[in-house]
């Protein structure tokens, strides 16, 4: 291949940019041109390039979101919007194509591989559900944004002696929920892996208060149950005034750690890699500290699963 291309699709995750600068720069090492794709599918179907030299990419690692930025485009599922924007690639001399983002980027990457033109799949997303993988682009500098805003919250909880509901991230995923509040030392996790008992969690915080204890921290995957809502069915259950904060997309933002860094430069490199194995239909991944490539069909033939051994652990330090 002399030529490929990079987009990023979906919600914008803290190490994107890092991954664009390792795909930009892997592939200028080995003389392949690189055309940066602005607004996703959106652009790619509209044409929206630029060519990427090593310039275009430099000052952008330590930059939270996407140079290249996001867009919705649901018609990108029709046939007639990917064989038109394969025709614009291949009008371009682009050759093979390396798509950043969550599990419904994957389904375009994998839709355009199955029409002829290669794609890889790199996992970037602050949610960390990527069959595959276990973790992805933006997931742990997430995880550090959501742990200090928590021990802050905690800081005027202790103060005033309040209970905080904190919504978190996390629609069909739990493991911000789940990292977060193991990490900062939650009384109750919800998780949407994981059933819950609401008399469970008032029993915690009367066992709490029964002890002495004055405030406590519930966490919440937006999936579960919307914050307030929580909070008000707690609220009527135990009489104490329960607090909610929704901490939105504070999430998403921010720049990036130096794992999450790290992590984009091995992926962006090893999908580079992979294009010029003419290995399309692949995504990368990291197990056991080691980078790995499977077939993209496994991001959808898979669920995702949360760690369980932690949800237990969480509640077994929370007593």
């Amino acid at each position: 291949m002399k030529k490929i291309a990079v987009l990023t699709s979906g919600g914008d995750a803290p190490g994107m940019n890092a991954a664009i600068r390792a795909v930009v720069r892997k592939a200028r090492f080995h003389e392949v041109d690189v055309v940066g794709v602005y607004h996703g599918y959106e652009g790619l179907y509209k044409g929206n390039y630029e060519l990427l030299d090593i310039g275009a990419v430099g000052d952008i690692i330590q930059r939270g979101g996407t140079k290249l930025y996001s867009a919705r485009f649901p018609e990108f599922k029709e046939d007639d919007y990917q064989y038109k924007a394969i025709e614009r690639m291949k009008q371009e001399g682009i050759e093979g194509l390396v798509v950043i983002g969550g599990d419904g980027s994957y389904r375009g990457a994998m839709q355009l591989t199955e029409k002829g033109f290669p794609c890889v799949g790199v996992p970037g997303t602050i949610d960390n559900d990527v069959p595959g993988t276990e973790y992805t682009i933006g997931f742990d500098t997430a995880l550090n944004t959501v742990v200090e805003s928590i021990d802050k919250i905690r800081d005027t909880a202790t103060s005033h002696e309040n209970t905080f509901v904190i919504e978190v991230m996390g629609r069909d995923a739990g493991d911000i929920a789940l990292w977060a509040g193991l990490a900062a030392g939650a009384e109750s996790i919800l998780i949407p892996e994981e059933a819950f008992d609401i008399e469970d969690i008032v029993t915690r915080l009367e066992r709490g208060a029964a002890r002495g204890k004055r405030h406590s921290i519930i966490i919440v995957a937006e999936g579960v149950m919307n914050g307030h809502k929580l909070a008000k069915q707690l609220q009527e259950r135990t009489g104490v005034e329960i607090r909610t904060s929704v901490l939105g997309h504070i999430q998403r933002g921010g720049s990036p750690s130096a794992r999450d860094r790290v992590l984009a430069g091995r992926f962006g490199a090893r999908a580079v890699e992979l294009l010029l194995e003419n290995k399309g239909g692949r995504a990368v991944g990291v197990k056991n500290h080691v980078v790995i490539d499977y077939d993209l069909k496994e991001a959808f033939e898979t669920k995702h699963k949360a760690d369980l051994s932690l949800y237990t652990l969480s509640q077994e330090l929370s007593i």
